[in-house]
């Protein structure tokens, strides 16, 4: 799934950002069911310490565009439910197919990564005027991209310390 090369409408940056909802959603809860699933003896406070702030921080990502949305001056025809295309492209893959669940969430929160730096770079692209702050827009969007590049580290780092 790529990001259109430009935002030209409220209704198409209101469907991109439920796009985003969704990925938010699809990494939360692998995150929770990956830990759930793993054996006692796999168990590990830093991992689960890690997969929870994974869980608390795509929830907030989740409020902070479903404000976004809100704001948006689209009809409610524009918006669409696009929950099955998010988990066709992103919900492809089981916990087994990764080498564990720390793999699998690097994986959640790179794709999360590059989501929204093609969504700045689509909205930066456009001249289209968008229903709510430019600025405003942006500026959430680099925040949620930057907390994913930290979650990247995070995870990498705690994959490194662990081999």
């Amino acid at each position: 799934m790529s990001v259109a090369p430009r935002v030209g409408s409220d209704g198409q940056l209101a469907r991109l950002l439920q796009i985003g909802i969704v990925l938010e959603e699809v990494v939360e809860a692998r995150a929770y069911e990956h830990y759930q699933r793993l054996p006692d003896a796999e168990r590990d406070t830093r991992i689960e310490e890690l997969l929870e702030e994974a869980r608390e921080e795509s929830a907030e990502h989740r409020e902070r565009l479903e404000d976004l949305v809100e704001r948006l001056d689209c009809d409610e025809d524009a918006t669409v439910d696009v929950t099955d295309l998010v988990r066709e492209h992103y919900g492809r893959t089981d916990p087994e197919d990764f080498d564990g669940v720390l793999y699998d969430q690097l994986n959640g929160e790179e794709t999360a990564y590059k989501f929204y730096d093609d969504l700045i770079e689509a909205v930066e692209a456009s001249d289209a005027t968008f229903g709510i702050e430019r600025e405003l827009l942006l500026s959430t969007l680099r925040e949620i991209r930057a907390a994913e590049a930290e979650g990247v580290e995070a995870v990498a780092a705690l994959m490194e310390s662990r081999a």
